[in-house]
C-alpha cells in the first residue's frame, strides 16, 4: 500500500516515543511511505524552531525520508473546502503521488474525509487496520 504521511505524524514520529514512531517503523517495513515537498519543508521548520531538533539530525532525517518517494508540490489543489490551505495541499500532495492512504492527526481532514478523493486515517485508525489485516 502506497501511504502519504502528513506532518504532524511524522513529527510524532521524530520527536517523541509511541503511537507514530511505531506507526513509521511499521509503514517502512510493510508499505510503501510518500511524502512531500510541502510536508517536508513543514517537517524541517517545526523540528527545528518548534522542538529545537539540531541542524545535523533534522538533516538525516529528511535524508531518510527522501529515500523514499517525495511527491513534488502539485500545480493546484483539489478545493475540497478545507479550513487551511496548507492542508489542501497535503491532500493533494497525497492525491497527485497516487496514494493508497493518507496518515494525518489533522482534525479538518479527517472531518472531511467523506468528501476526499483519497482513504484518510488517523495515525490510530491506521495502526489498528494493519494489525487486524494481519489478525483476520
Amino acid at each position: 500500500m502506497r501511504v502519504f504521511l502528513d506532518t504532524n505524524v511524522l513529527v510524532g514520529a521524530f520527536a517523541s516515543r509511541g503511537l507514530c514512531a511505531d506507526l513509521l517503523r511499521h509503514i517502512l517495513v510493510e508499505h510503501d511511505l510518500l511524502t512531500g515537498e510541502r510536508v517536508l519543508t513543514e517537517l524541517k521548520r517545526t523540528l527545528l524552531k518548534r522542538i529545537n531538533v539540531p541542524p545535523k539530525v533534522v538533516a538525516e532525517i529528511e535524508h531518510l525520508l527522501r529515500d523514499h518517494e517525495v511527491v513534488d508540490e502539485p500545480r493546484r489543489h483539489l478545493d475540497l473546502g478545507l479550513r487551511d490551505p496548507d492542508d489542501e495541499w497535503i491532500v493533494a500532495s497525497a492525491v497527485a503521488g497516487k496514494a493508497d492512504a493518507l496518515v494525518t492527526g489533522d482534525r479538518d481532514i479527517l472531518q472531511t474525509i467523506v468528501h476526499l478523493p483519497i482513504r484518510v486515517y488517523s495515525p490510530r485508525q491506521f495502526w489498528e487496520q494493519g494489525h487486524k489485516d494481519r489478525s483476520g
